[in-house]
């Protein structure tokens, strides 16, 4: 069998192969033999087919599989000759200049870059830092309150975190528009589930009383019909609610799982578990940097096959949470173009990480991998149950791995680092990461 290897581009190969006649069909003789012997065939006995029918029958399919496999051990030998590292999947096309005793093939296909970490040492990494202490504690104590508070109903105006249950009708240009009307409608003044000029005329309303107000919607409001016009509104208020937060005692204690009702027990099981979200929340910080300073400091040329492959998989992402979300993906069109960038960055970040992984031995131990799962497994009343729950089930256990692995990753990075901590306020964060 011959193959000769040609070079079209920085990552693009094409393999040409030429596979002898007869030793195709030598190998289809072969199989059709075999096949004679147990084939069934209506009118005839197992085994006892003729030989000429069996060709007839099943020759066409047999000869396409065996130049298939043929073809697939030429590449698969070729590749392992050549060390090459194939990316993604070849493209295999007949040719048409065989010497007349074989057949010939060609085999498309991209191989994976070459990668060289850039200088590290030019990187600038920012490490959050920030202590967890007593006001800190304090601050979670009183939200973990607010969060547990009773409505009490109260014959007052309407104030900032209060409850209010009211009917409404709004109006545009003197004419009702979708969504504009409910009643028996609740939300918490203050709160921003609704427009600042609703939410700032329901405060100081009293319980029966009726108002009218105008209503400015923001420019990027989501209705388009309703984007920076003015509308109407007349409020009718029911009912207010006061928050009454619980006491700061043993049965709140026992409410957060302190099944002794201590209250310094209490706190310190707060701050433990705060100090636990503060770690995961700059580590997130520093994978980010970490990620971004590797992409950036080490150029490739990306295989398009694995960015194609890439882009479908975010698509069939983006598909799947529309149809979450009750939208049919079948009558979605999502252009590739949308997630290019997105499949780029990824494809290169998965190369270099890997890269660096296999260079610099930064695979998951066990022993790391047991340390996580004890750590989250520190936040629940049987940590023993949630570890045998993430050991009984090896997609858990892959999931840890991997931030495991990412974790090795930028400890690396930040080794040869320029690291700067910066002092950073708890409120900015704990504020909901983006």
């Amino acid at each position: 069998m011959q193959m000769t290897i040609e070079t079209l581009g920085k990552l693009e190969r094409r393999l040409v192969m030429e596979v002898p006649h007869d030793q195709i069909e030598r190998e289809v003789e072969d199989r059709l033999r075999q096949m004679a012997r147990t084939v069934r065939l209506h009118g005839f006995r197992p085994g006892k087919v003729p030989m000429k029918i069996v060709t007839k029958q099943f020759g066409p399919q047999v000869r396409s599989e065996v130049i298939g496999a043929a073809v697939e051990k030429s590449f698969g030998d070729a590749v392992r000759n050549q060390n090459l590292r194939v990316a993604g999947y070849p493209r295999i096309e007949p040719k048409s200049d065989g010497d007349g005793n074989s057949l010939a093939f060609s085999a498309t296909f991209e191989v994976y870059p070459e990668i060289a970490i850039g200088d590290l040492a030019r990187t600038t990494v920012e490490r959050p830092t920030i202590e967890v202490g007593a006001a800190e504690v304090d601050k979670t104590i009183e939200i973990l309150r607010k969060q547990r508070a009773a409505l009490v109903p109260v014959n007052r105006a309407a104030a900032r975190d209060d409850r209010v249950t009211l009917d409404f009708d709004g109006l545009h240009e003197g004419v009702a528009f979708d969504g504009g009307s409910s009643r028996n409608f609740s939300f918490v003044v203050g709160e921003g589930r609704m427009l600042a000029d609703f939410d700032r005329n329901v405060e100081g309303m009293t319980p029966g009383s009726t108002r009218t107000f105008d209503v400015a919607f923001p420019a990027n409001y989501g209705a388009k019909d309703l984007a920076g016009k003015v509308a109407s509104f007349t409020v009718t208020l029911h009912r207010v609610e006061e928050p009454k937060l619980p006491g700061l005692d043993a049965e709140f204690s026992r409410s957060l799982g302190v099944a002794s009702g201590d209250l310094e027990e209490m706190r310190v099981q707060i701050r433990e578990n705060l100090e636990r979200e503060v770690r995961k929340r700059v580590q997130v910080k520093l994978k980010d940097q970490v990620m971004k300073a590797l992409v950036e400091s080490t150029p490739l040329d990306l295989p398009n096959s694995l960015i194609d492959m890439e882009i479908q998989g975010l698509i069939e992402t983006a598909k799947r949470d529309l149809a979450s979300r009750g939208v049919k993906a079948p009558g979605v069109a999502l252009p590739p173009d949308l997630f290019a960038e997105q499949a780029k960055r990824r494809v290169a970040l998965g190369l270099i990480v890997s890269e660096l992984v296999r260079a610099n031995g930064l695979q998951a131990k066990p022993e790391q991998v047991r340390a996580v799962v004890d750590d989250l497994a520190q936040s629940y009343e049987d940590a023993g149950e949630v570890v045998t729950w993430y050991y009984s089930d090896p997609k858990r256990l892959q999931d840890v791995e991997g931030n495991v692995l990412e974790d090795n990753v930028v400890s690396w990075v930040m080794e040869r680092a320029n690291v700067v901590d910066t002092a950073v306020a708890f409120d900015d964060l704990m504020r909901n990461q983006q």
